[in-house]
């Protein structure tokens, strides 16, 4: 486990909680950049990160740490029991979103539950997930497996060529540099076994297809 928060004593508290509770914790953080390196040195299982922090905040270091080292499971605390903020850290990677302020047995009980593999999401947060869901178009733009080779930009990336929009819209859509957005195009055509663009989006296709008719990756 990696611990990141700019709060000494709550990480020191749940260090001690965790520790415990029989599980390591191999190092801990005050920022998102040292989460970054933190996370692509040692791999941890799981990483407890605050939202709110100096330097790098916590969601810009959750996209990151999932493209670096896409195992590693986070758990976001956010300051407040706003759900758009929830689907934000989702959105971004993480496996996991708590309220700051709940118990520290709590946390550790989350904490525990992704080690085994389940994401930890609260009942108000998971039905905004429906509601979402509910929302996408017919032919499954947005929907994605639970167990994939690309990264959820890369997956963002993906959406929007499904979409028919360019490299330059998606640059424009994802606020990303050209270079950046071609480089993300490049990985996901390799991942994937795709010559071109064309037969990316048939392969995307194909496989929300699958996933969304039996809820199992193809």
């Amino acid at each position: 486990m990696v611990v990141v928060d700019d709060d000494m004593d709550l990480r020191g508290r749940l260090r001690a909680a965790l520790q415990e509770a029989g599980l390591v914790v191999i190092a801990e953080a005050e920022n998102g950049r040292d989460a970054i390196d933190l996370a692509a040195h040692f791999r941890p299982d799981v990483m407890i990160m605050d939202i709110v922090m100096a330097n790098i905040d916590g969601l810009s270091a959750t996209h990151r740490i999932v493209e670096r080292a896409p195992t590693v499971r986070i758990l976001l605390l956010t300051g407040s029991d706003d759900l758009d903020l929830g689907m934000v850290g989702l959105r971004a990677g993480a496996a996991g979103h708590l309220v700051k302020g709940v118990p520290v047995p709590e946390i550790v009980s989350a904490v525990q539950r992704m080690v085994a593999g389940e994401p930890v999401v609260g009942p108000d947060l998971t039905w905004r997930l429906i509601e979402s869901l509910r929302g996408l178009p017919v032919g499954g733009l947005g929907v994605r497996p639970v167990r994939s080779k690309l990264t959820p930009r890369e997956w963002e990336v993906l959406d929007l060529l499904c979409a028919g929009l360019t490299v330059d819209q998606i640059s424009d859509e994802l606020v990303l540099a050209r270079d950046t957005v071609r480089t993300h195009v490049k990985r996901l055509l390799r991942k994937l076994g795709a010559h071109s663009q064309a037969e990316a989006v048939s392969i995307a296709n194909g496989i929300r297809a699958t996933f969304a008719a039996t809820g199992r990756d193809a």
